[in-house]
């Protein structure tokens, strides 16, 4: 079995190193406590790397980092990461984007409720100063006051709706939304911006990009209305920070609640002088449980990478995962596992890969075959296909491609379908997506299943006759494998199970079952 060294360069939450440490066919580096400068040896074997904001993922790293496939950046942020190297390289670049979203989303409510009643000045007088003076602290009720919200994503929605349970107006801006989004969770939708700058307090949770780079500037500023208050809990720079200070000290803004800075850490900021700034050091993800979280999903994603199953957030592919829609996103990923799949199972040489879709997925069939043909071809590639370079290798090897609308429509409203041909035989797989995150698989050839498609899974195929489940519960009892699922599905005079095991399985558990006289096919694979 090959092994995949994963080299975790900062610290994370002991969880995730847990999920690392168990896997078998990982080599686990832990570097976090290395000096950056000795770090660069240690990279030299990285398949993966997990980095969080201390580490500068630059040309220098990259070009040490010889096998470097994938990276994932456990946080939200990536300035400190090369992209546009990556993608040079073909080195899959990813972050961990929801699992701080309720930190930061409370962060912004506690940010919002401090400048209104001025909380932390009022705590210190009397902490500190053991002043008891209640009338220097007449704040606002949120209560009735309109509130804006640029960029209405995963924090962005949470705020507005926690907003909204304080019975204040809310408006949101949000250009890569559909309107429906927002009014649906009774927020009102706005495509003039200038209906957030009319607004009494003003939020931001858009990502950093040359779009949203000082989107509040000088001249936005002057057009709000006098003591407007504004927040800023997602990143450095989208206010502008000069015309954030001149305004602050003029009073035309009342407040500011500010968690980030363009350059951090921010310990001589002018903006720490003025009284109507309360400011935090970029705790936006602080949390004991988010951190929790990060560390996990950045392990799974790292094992997903390195195993070639997915590559989940990826900030790099050749399509823009920010500008298609959120339903769209699990169907990416559950396409390329199942080809993933299928192509573990018949390892013969790919003559074509089909993709075809019914329901509104059908409309983005394209970049479905983009994370199919990866999937299909790790394999094959030994690990070296990546969404850059998929094409490049499928050419190579004359795979053809097609995809199509299907013409039938059976009882799901979305549904993906993949036709491998290779050079054993014709092999399919389809599935869909429940409340718009569970991935199942539902056939496999012509047998009918609900799979969830992760894990170790034996594939058994064998005739339909009595005592073959029996065998084969017996060959791993005595293997000492447990089963934590198990689903058979019938056709004909055939049957087809699929096992899922908690452990590896070895090639003298496979031959066993091979051995079973009903036994017509067995295969494994790990998702």
């Amino acid at each position: 079995m090959n092994k995949y060294t994963i080299v975790v360069c900062d610290h994370i939450h002991e969880d995730g190193l847990n999920i690392l440490k168990a896997s078998k066919d990982i080599n686990y580096v832990y570097a976090a406590d290395i000096d950056k400068k000795l770090l660069l040896s240690v990279i030299k074997d990285a398949h993966i790397v997990i980095t969080r904001s201390s580490t500068t993922v630059d040309k220098t790293f990259l070009d040490k980092a010889l096998n470097l496939k994938a990276l994932i950046r456990a946080g939200v942020g990536y300035d400190n990461v090369d992209i546009i190297t990556c993608s040079k390289k073909g080195i899959i670049a990813m972050n961990v984007p929801t699992a701080n979203t309720i930190a930061a989303v409370e962060l912004t409510m506690a940010h919002i409720l401090s400048c209104m009643r001025k909380f932390p000045y009022a705590h210190n007088q009397l902490k500190e100063q053991r002043i008891w003076k209640r009338e220097d602290w007449y704040g606002n009720e949120l209560y009735g006051k309109k509130l804006g919200v640029i960029g209405f994503g995963n924090i962005g929605h949470k705020v507005a709706l926690r907003a909204k349970a304080f019975e204040m107006d809310v408006v949101t801006y949000d250009p890569y939304i559909p309107s429906t989004k927002a009014t649906d969770l009774g927020i009102t939708y706005t495509s003039s911006f200038q209906d957030i700058l009319n607004c009494d307090l003003i939020t931001i949770h858009t990502p950093k990009n040359q779009e949203t780079l000082n989107i509040i500037n000088e001249e936005e500023i002057s057009k709000m209305k006098d003591g407007v208050i504004l927040i800023n809990c997602a990143r450095g720079g989208l206010y502008n920070e000069e015309a954030l200070y001149n305004n602050l000290k003029s009073g035309k803004i009342a407040m500011a609640g500010i968690d980030v800075f363009v350059d951090e850490p921010a310990t001589n900021h002018p903006l720490l002088d003025l009284k109507n700034v309360l400011v935090t050091a970029h705790l936006g993800a602080n949390t004991k449980e988010s951190q929790k979280k990060i560390s996990i999903q950045a392990a799974q994603n790292a094992l997903e990478a390195a195993r070639g199953i997915a590559y989940p957030n990826a900030l790099n592919l050749p399509i823009d995962e920010s500008k298609i829609p959120a339903f769209v996103k699990p169907y990416i990923e559950l396409t390329q596992k199942m080809a993933f799949l299928s192509t573990q199972n018949d390892k013969s040489p790919i003559r074509s890969i089909c993709i075809s879709a019914q329901g509104e997925i059908s409309s983005y069939l394209e970049p479905l075959l983009t994370f199919a043909t990866v999937g299909a071809l790790f394999v094959c590639s030994g690990g070296e296909v990546n969404y850059v370079n998929a094409k490049f290798w499928a050419e190579e090897k004359n795979i053809k491609f097609s995809t199509s609308k299907m013409t039938h429509i059976d009882g799901y409203s979305n549904k993906v379908s993949i036709k491998i041909i290779t050079q054993n035989g014709i092999n399919t797989i389809s599935g869909t997506v429940f409340d718009n995150e569970i991935q199942r698989i539902t056939e496999i050839d012509d047998f009918i299943f609900d799979i969830e498609p992760k894990g170790n899974m034996i594939m058994i195929r064998n005739s339909d006759v009595p005592g073959v489940i029996g065998e084969v519960g017996r060959i791993l009892a005595d293997q000492r494998i447990n089963i934590s699922d198990f689903r058979l599905a019938r056709h004909k005079n055939e049957a087809l199970a699929v096992i899922v095991i908690d452990d590896c399985a070895t090639s003298e558990i496979l031959e066993k079952l091979s051995n079973i006289d009903a036994a017509i096919c067995v295969t494994y694979a790990e998702i």
